[in-house]
């Protein structure tokens, strides 16, 4: 079937128009002024939610030190209020010389969440591994080794990139993190879906069973989903001049990217795990070593 004349010229009419204001919100230093200072907002909305649920657990349970449940909310804290200030200055982040010191800012948050959500990722397999009578001791080793790797390459890069700042080097830098990225997908997708069986088949149903399962599976659909949005995302941005999110005139992109893969993520989980430990009698709060 062949569409009509009118039709077509009317679609296509639409598309030159969406794009328009697409570039002119992005060459606009008044919008993109606004939506930065939007994302900081939002970012300072969630980095206050996680404080109070951090000092709420505190008051709850003190004696356990700090558990992997108050670094977890600790660190979302960390990230999302950094995020906030960057976002604040974000034109003078821009201006900072030399330019390494913006990708540092930019950046860096970035590898503090997937620490974050990695601690996530080891808090499941401890409690699956439990579960199955498996010894856990070498989990939090590999958990430690695994982000020390990432840091120090990444630090590697940076300092390669400061000294000679050439564009392959930053593609490479973007494409680390892609992997990175794919890497902390997979680990949802194979920790968080273990345990999310592994409650499947438990024989005795109940309340706290089930609303276990549902937390499970949609962290892990919420934490995979935002990591592979991230890396694909940052595939594009290495290879693609237009997806580059590493400066002003593009703050659409940026406020749909950190929308997808940080801000909404973060509420979603944080809402999921809103629940506080009890004050005594829990086992599975363990103090950071």
């Amino acid at each position: 079937m062949v569409e009509p004349p009118a039709f077509t010229a009317a679609v296509a009419h639409s598309l030159v128009d969406a794009l328009s204001w697409w570039d002119k919100v992005n060459e606009s230093t008044v919008w993109q002024d606004r939506i930065f200072h939007v994302l900081a907002g939002l970012y300072g909305v969630v980095a206050v939610i996680a404080l109070v649920q951090l000092v709420r657990i505190q008051l709850r349970v003190p004696e356990y030190g700090w558990t992997t449940q108050k670094v977890f909310h600790f660190l979302n804290f960390f990230v999302n209020g950094v995020r906030c200030l960057v976002f604040v200055f974000r034109r003078d982040v821009q201006r900072l010389n030399p330019q390494i010191v913006q990708h540092v800012l930019l950046d860096m948050p970035s590898l503090v969440f997937f620490t974050t959500y990695a601690l996530l990722v080891l808090f499941w397999a401890e409690i699956y591994y439990q579960a199955r009578a498996v010894p856990t001791d070498g989990l939090r080793p590999s958990f430690f080794t695994i982000n020390g790797i990432v840091y120090a390459v990444q630090i590697i890069l940076w300092l390669i990139i400061w000294w000679k700042p050439i564009p392959a080097l930053i593609i490479l830098s973007k494409m680390f993190f892609a992997g990175v990225s794919l890497f902390a997908a997979l680990g949802f997708l194979l920790y968080g879906g273990r345990l999310f069986l592994m409650l499947q088949r438990f024989p005795v149903e109940s309340k706290g069973r089930r609303k276990k399962l549902q937390e499970v599976g949609y962290v892990t659909t919420i934490c995979f989903s935002c990591f592979l949005i991230r890396c694909i995302m940052m595939c594009f941005d290495a290879f693609d001049p237009a997806a580059d999110l590493d400066v002003l005139n593009h703050p659409v992109l940026n406020f749909i990217y950190y929308l997808l893969v940080e801000i909404l993520p973060s509420s979603l989980v944080l809402f999921i795990l809103r629940k506080l430990p009890p004050k005594r009698g829990i086992t599975q709060y363990h103090p950071i070593r």
